[in-house]
């Protein structure tokens, strides 16, 4: 484990006081293992999304074959995740942190980004790193960013985008959430020092299960529906944004790592020459749902654990919507269509096993979970 130049430890003497730089630390580290293994840089391993990735790539069988390293924020979770992979290193510090991340970026042959998609600094971190490792080594490192169909939105247009139609995907607005770091990061792969690939999750659903989420190093609840089930646990029957009308993609948490295993895959076979740049939108969503469906799923199960009274979800006042951050966030998501079809992420091989139907039978374990985290609020 290393820390960043902004993390505090103690002297002998529990003085406090800061350490040597995150680069001569991580310099230091890469130097005792310059081996011909691929080295990968991680972000965003103790998130939903980040935490489901590592894990689903350590159920390959050449897992132990990558040199990895995750930047991690706590020094706790950083050493237990040292534990549980040996051929995982962490360095504890920010990803937004543009100094660190230029310098870790730097020295590895990929980064696979999986925590804020809207965090400029990280992306021109990254991007400034693996333009150094680039004019080092003269072969272009590989850039595989998560970003999200979040960035589709558009009211109730009946609009369906095709993640193998570049011309379609660039008359989407500059200013879409998520569209300036997606833009940047398209920008650097036509320069020519990068080859980049974006992952664009649906709305993302299901509990994450395996050694990081069940110990709690990784967050296991996805975000939307959580944060419909606590506002309607709140008011003591479903609610909705809107009039529920709006069309959204869904994948299932395991499925979306399963597209992020053969995207990995691809990127570093010799043959298969995957989609890049312009080119390298990969849309990780399967079946259509509204959200009026989802409410009437939640409404349901709050019937039968005797929290509502079964009765048609009902629009959120604007006043519920603000009482909760998240919901004041998702808000303009959850109250547009975003309508996709994940063809190019098809071509890979990625065949997701789980529909909508999975997704609204799993909302009674959602508002499980649901319950029992605000109940340990409370402690």
């Amino acid at each position: 484990m290393y820390l960043s130049s902004r993390t505090k430890v103690q002297d002998s003497k529990g003085h406090r006081k800061t350490p040597r730089s995150h680069n001569v630390l991580i310099s230091h580290r890469l130097s005792l293992h310059r081996t011909t293994m691929t080295k990968i840089l991680i972000t965003g391993v103790t998130g939903y999304v980040g935490g489901a990735v590592l894990m689903r790539l350590a159920k390959r069988d050449d897992f132990d074959s990558f040199d990895i390293r995750c930047i991690v924020r706590s020094p706790d979770k950083a050493a237990k995740i040292e534990t549980l992979y040996k051929n995982v290193k962490t360095i504890v510090g920010s990803h937004s942190d543009i100094a660190l991340m230029t310098q870790a970026a730097s020295e590895v042959d990929m980064v696979l980004a999986m925590a804020n998609c809207d965090d400029l600094d990280a992306v021109t971190g990254t991007l400034q790193g693996m333009k150094t490792r680039f004019e080092e080594t003269g072969k272009q490192p590989i850039f595989i960013n998560t970003s999200g169909t979040g960035v589709l939105c558009n009211d109730a247009a009946e609009t369906i985008w095709d993640d193998t139609n570049p011309d379609q995907i660039e008359t989407l607005e500059p200013t879409q959430p998520h569209r300036p770091g997606d833009l940047k990061i398209v920008a650097a792969d036509a320069e020519g020092y990068v080859k980049t690939y974006i992952i664009l999750p649906a709305l993302i659903w299901s509990i994450a299960r395996g050694p990081l989420s069940d110990s709690g190093i990784s967050n296991k609840k996805s975000v939307v529906i959580p944060a419909l089930i606590r506002a309607s646990l709140d008011r003591g029957n479903a609610g909705m944004v809107g009039h529920g009308k709006y069309i959204w993609n869904n994948v299932e948490i395991h499925d979306l790592g399963d597209l992020y295993n053969l995207l990995f895959d691809a990127v570093l076979s010799p043959s298969a020459n995957p989609g890049h740049g312009r080119e390298g939108y990969y849309f990780g969503a399967n079946e259509e749902h509204t959200m009026y469906q989802v409410g009437e799923a939640i409404s349901e199960v709050m019937l039968n654990m005797n929290k509502g009274n079964g009765g048609a979800p009902t629009s959120f006042t604007k006043e519920e919507i603000e009482k909760y951050p998240i919901m004041a966030y998702l808000s303009y998501y959850i109250g547009s269509n975003s309508r996709c079809r994940a063809n190019r992420s098809r071509a890979l091989g990625w065949t997701p096993k789980n529909t909508t139907k999975d997704m609204l039978a799993s909302i009674y374990a959602e508002t499980e979970l649901v319950i029992e985290i605000a109940a340990s609020e409370k402690l």
